[in-house]
């Protein structure tokens, strides 16, 4: 996973689509592992983007 390539909307969506195919059991056990797996990533990199932007936010308002 390239995590320049990717915004935070675009993950948030691939989570969510992850997740719907899980719960409506869409999902076999071949490929359980490597969707979690995936999700894991995208759930990390999300975090790392709101850090980020939360970052940017403070120092935007600790400089006005």
């Amino acid at each position: 996973m390239e995590k320049t390539k990717i915004t935070y909307t675009q993950a948030i969506e691939e989570v969510e689509a992850i997740l719907e195919k899980f719960n409506n059991e869409q999902m076999n056990v071949d490929e359980l592992g490597a969707q979690v797996k995936r999700a894991a990533e995208l759930i990390k990199l999300c975090k790392e983007k709101l850090r980020k932007a939360e970052k940017e936010v403070a120092d935007v308002l600790e400089n006005e």
